[in-house]
């Protein structure tokens, strides 16, 4: 029986902002993936905060959405990240 994943809550926060940049963009999960080179069931998988992403990843959908990196990261406010690692 495979083990299932467990979602760390910073893979949370990531997933969110990137759905939400994705749709305000009308991209489709597909769009996304084409445009970042990954598989279609990696960005949902990403959205649900599932895996952990690799800075390699963040640079990837970066590119796949039009921003910078930093948008991906801007939902990491001091107060989010204190609430996540207290």
């Amino acid at each position: 029986m495979p083990k299932s994943r467990q979602k760390a809550p910073e893979a949370e926060v990531f997933g969110k902002t990137l759905r939400r940049l994705r749709e305000e963009r009308e991209l489709t999960q597909e769009q996304l993936a084409h445009a970042a080179n990954v598989t279609t069931n990696y960005v949902s998988d990403i959205e649900r905060g599932v895996p952990m992403v690799s800075l390699n990843m963040i640079l990837k959908l970066a590119s796949g959405l039009g921003c910078s990196p930093a948008d991906l990261l801007a939902d990491f406010t001091p107060a989010t990240i204190r609430r996540l690692f207290r």
